[in-house]
């Protein structure tokens, strides 16, 4: 006699689909010259209708049917058996499910399905989430709509893309500062690493409701941007090896804040976890001349452990050349040969004399003294900014030493983590949905968007206990059988979560 054995696991609707695709395809000879694409589309779409099927199969063995539920000390009731579809990266699942309500008029009800599969926003899957958020980081809810219609996979809409950064932002604000430390207890400091280089500058973003500028709301200062704009904050510490070559990046934006308070604490617990395991690091300060950066800048190292080497100032080399190239357009004329010839030579000795901005200096005083009206108020001007700075302009002393002159890591941090995603034509942000942005490009350009995902899926995941077993269905249905006895035993204080999931 011989046995056979049948394995029914595949042999779903979406399988049998599939496998009657695959044998037609093989069995027709006709090739046609433009056909593939025709084959690669439809072999997607079936495989992808099994994936969905699989996703639904699996996600309907998350409900838990009872009369009565726990969920973090509340009790729920049982309300409602409905379909609901999600959002899975292959596309949409619909899955039956059980809805629990607690005791009182106008409670909202939740689904363990939901809460022990870790849904989001009551609708994507965590896989889809993690896909759709990263998207969303970079594009706008219309381009990502249009972006996974054409990778036809998921299709989510425009308005709940736009909903998936806000729903992950609170979450992540909930718990940043424990989060943000157990993203830096993975990481190491790479042994070649000498320097590390603490950045702060700021861009001006379109705000709603932001009518003033930030300083027009501070008495006593004059509006820095346009209406309407206020400034986000950006910083970044980098760590260098001794030849300047950039090793490892962390990038932050904040949205405006005043003193970019949230900004200063995330770079300072940044910097003190670095020197934690590598308290010989040169730390240098390299920023702009704008004075809130240059006071946080202070105010950061103030709170840091005495150094094993006193922390440099440095005055941004490309800033610093801004500014004498205004110098030179003043006294020699904006775009003539010798204004031209003139900031070549002073940029030139700014870098590379040991005593390059002092000579500046002299040279800006000399024109500025022959000069008269408008033209020599812009030289004073100009002139008082290099004596202001001039402590932090000894680029020549700064490039023997191998240490960074140009804080193009910050410039390049404020482009790409602000201006090129949140400053697009007509845009205008609030403060949560612009945070919420900004924190997912900032853990994405600091690669840590993997492990920060972890943390973050996990908190939408909530631990389901049954109080009491509806008496007119089975107990609970498991992979393996439980006695009554037993059943009798736990009655009261199941632990759903602790139990084989539902064959």
């Amino acid at each position: 006699m011989e046995l056979s054995h049948t394995d029914t696991t595949l042999h779903s609707p979406a399988a049998k689909k599939l496998a009657e695709f695959l044998r037609k395809q093989r069995e027709n000879s006709n090739l046609e010259l433009s056909g593939f694409e025709r084959f690669e589309s439809e072999l997607h779409e079936q495989i992808s209708a099994l994936e969905c099927e699989l996703i639904g199969e699996e996600l309907a063995r998350y409900d838990v049917v009872a009369e009565e539920i726990e969920v973090a000390g509340a009790v729920y009731r049982h309300t409602l058996t409905s379909s609901e579809t999600y959002m899975s990266a292959a596309g949409s699942v619909t899955v039956t499910r059980n809805l629990y309500r607690p005791a009182g008029y106008g409670s909202r009800s939740i689904c363990p399905l939901e809460l022990r599969a870790g849904i989001i926003n009551g609708h994507f899957t965590p896989r889809a989430a993690r896909q759709a958020g990263f998207v969303m980081a970079q594009l706008t809810s219309g381009e990502s709509e249009a972006l996974f219609d054409e990778l036809e996979n998921m299709r989510p809409s425009r308005s709940s893309l736009d909903r998936l950064p806000k729903a992950l932002s609170p979450h992540w604000e909930s718990h940043r500062t424990e989060w943000e430390a157990a993203l830096r207890e993975q990481e190491t400091v790479p042994a070649a690493a000498a320097v590390v280089a603490i950045s702060v500058d700021g861009v001006m973003a379109p705000i709603k409701g932001g009518d003033k500028s930030d300083k027009q709301n501070q008495p006593g200062k004059h509006a820095s941007g346009p209406t309407g704009y206020k400034e986000v904050g950006c910083g970044t510490v980098v760590l260098y090896d001794d030849q300047t070559e950039r090793l490892q990046t962390v990038r932050y934006a904040r949205m405006p804040e005043n003193k970019k308070a949230t900004l200063q604490q995330q770079l300072e617990t940044e910097v003190a976890s670095i020197l934690s395991l590598r308290p010989d690091l040169l730390r240098i300060h390299l920023a702009d001349g704008a004075k809130d950066n240059w006071r946080l800048l202070n105010e950061l190292e103030a709170r840091m452990p005495e150094p094993a080497q006193p922390p440099i100032e440095i005055l941004d080399f490309y800033h610093a050349c801004d500014h004498l190239k205004n110098a030179c357009d003043a006294a020699w004329g904006e775009s003539t040969a010798e204004g031209k010839a003139q900031f070549e030579r002073l940029k030139t000795l700014l870098k590379e004399a040991e005593d390059g901005a002092e000579r500046v200096i002299g040279s800006l005083r000399y024109q500025r003294d022959r000069a008269r009206a408008n033209k020599r108020k812009r030289l004073q001007a100009e002139l008082t900014y290099f004596r202001n700075q001039r402590h932090r302009m000894r680029y020549a002393e700064y490039i023997r030493q191998g240490l960074p002159i140009a804080s193009g890591v910050m410039e390049a941090s404020c482009k790409t983590l602000v201006t090129q995603r949140l400053k697009r034509s007509g845009m205008a942000w609030a403060m949560p949905g612009g945070q919420a942005i900004l924190t997912l490009r900032s853990l994405i350009q600091s690669n840590r968007w993997r492990p920060a995902w972890k943390l973050l899926r996990a908190d939408f995941c909530k631990e389901v206990k049954v109080r009491k077993i509806k008496c007119s269905s089975p107990a609970i249905t498991l992979r393996q059988p439980i006695s009554l006895a037993r059943l009798d035993q736990e009655l009261g204080h199941v632990d759903y979560a602790a139990l084989p999931l539902a064959a």
